[in-house]
């Protein structure tokens, strides 16, 4: 290991060790956040922020190694927040500061598992985005220090927040469909999706070795940094980009956390742009009790998005939010169509922010991180290797 990599894995010094206990919040305590993570991403959950100061909160320090961009983070959130705003290009000085909290790790696909490893052994609780994690071992690194710890964390796959298909997971759970053995979902653009301008970029602007990670050592590169999707050394692709959201209902709607098995393919078949990551990609997953899932995405062709579960009774239609007995012989089809009734509820800040002051398990735990990380990191695993990709639930690893 280098010695970069392993200033990256070291911990701040007076950090607590995983397991402290967590503090307890009385509705007049305020919640100190640190936003880990000021570009497009970050600046979403800004907003979802000031929606909720009714929360009793306050964004009270910001990370990012664009300094212009921390720059601007800070100015918004001390005048929103009326208060002093710390500020740092290194996350792991934010997570020393008494005046954090709790987290919100909305930085490059690659830092998610270690920052949330570090965060909760710090004694912060943690908004994670999606995907938890893109590499295995960092994944199980991060589940098992969370399992650990009695830190809230919530991860960002925010579906389970939409109040649609929380009402399809109810259904489900209830077996309304009887046995599914198939699931058909695909995702559609016809965009050469994140290209983005990174001529304004100066070296002089930028923590270049905190963008890095530890991953790689390699000189300054515009567009790494601004299009960091578009490359191996940061992303496993359209798995960890967009699979995540979708494969994290198998384990919400079936109970299934980990598939069997794993086979895909795709490739750069459009956008010769330089870019990495497939542009077209399909994968098949088994899950056990005999499901298979289909997902595919393209950024070729914008046809409709599909989400179909297939079962005995009959089908859900998640982007139409129907359920039918469509395709059922058995005796005990579903007799008529019925929409889903919507489940109304918190956002998903909202009640990870909740979670925080109750000490509950948030909608979207470190178990449903872990499992759509699996099955998103099987998948890219198949399609860099072509060979069929499995694992082994009692060990918790891949084969």
């Amino acid at each position: 290991m280098s010695a970069s990599r392993r200033t990256f894995l070291g911990m701040a010094a007076g950090v607590p060790a995983a397991g402290a206990p967590a503090r307890t919040f009385s509705p007049n305590d305020r919640i100190g956040i640190g936003l880990i993570g000021a570009g497009s991403r970050g600046r979403h959950h800004f907003g979802d922020l000031i929606k909720l100061k009714p929360e009793n909160i306050a964004i009270t320090a910001v990370c990012d190694v664009h300094r212009p961009a921390l720059d601007e983070m800070v100015e918004r959130s001390s005048s929103a927040f009326n208060g002093p705003v710390r500020k740092t290009t290194d996350y792991r000085e934010l997570l020393a500061w008494k005046e954090v909290d709790a987290v919100i790790i909305a930085s490059p696909d690659f830092t998610h598992a270690e920052m949330l490893a570090e965060a909760v052994r710090a004694g912060k609780d943690v908004y994670c985005e999606k995907p938890m994690a893109t590499v295995f071992a960092d994944a199980k690194r991060a589940f098992h220090t969370v399992k650990q710890s009695s830190q809230v964390v919530q991860i960002g796959t925010q579906r389970r927040s939409e109040p649609g298909l929380m009402g399809a997971a109810a259904l489900m759970q209830r077996g309304v469909l009887g046995r599914v053995t198939r699931v058909d979902m695909e995702v559609n653009f016809h965009q050469a999706r994140w290209r983005r301008d990174y001529s304004g970029l100066r070296a002089e602007d930028i923590d270049w070795p905190r963008f890095l990670f530890g991953r790689s050592d390699r000189p300054f590169d515009a567009r790494r940094l601004r299009e960091w999707q578009l490359f191996r050394d940061y992303t496993n692709g359209l798995p960890g980009l967009w699979m995540s959201h979708y494969i994290d209902l198998v384990p919400w709607f079936l109970g299934a956390p980990y598939p069997r098995s794993a086979v895909a393919s795709g490739g750069v078949y459009l956008w010769k742009d330089g870019r990495e990551t497939e542009d077209v990609f399909q994968s098949l997953l088994e899950y056990p009790d005999g499901c298979l899932v289909r997902w595919a995405m393209s950024l070729t062709n914008a046809a409709p998005v599909r989400n179909a579960w297939y079962g005995t009774r009959g089908v859900l239609d998640c982007e139409r939010l129907t359920v039918s007995g469509e395709g059922s012989s058995d005796k005990d089809k579903i007799q008529s169509t019925l929409a889903v009734e919507p489940v109304q509820t918190d956002t998903h800040m909202e009640n990870f922010l909740r979670c925080v002051r109750s000490r509950k398990t948030p909608r979207a735990n470190i178990q449903d991180g872990f499992s759509h990380a699996v099955a998103g990191i099987m998948a890219a695993e198949a399609m860099r290797t072509g060979r069929r990709v499995t694992f082994d639930s009692t060990r918790l690893e891949i084969v």
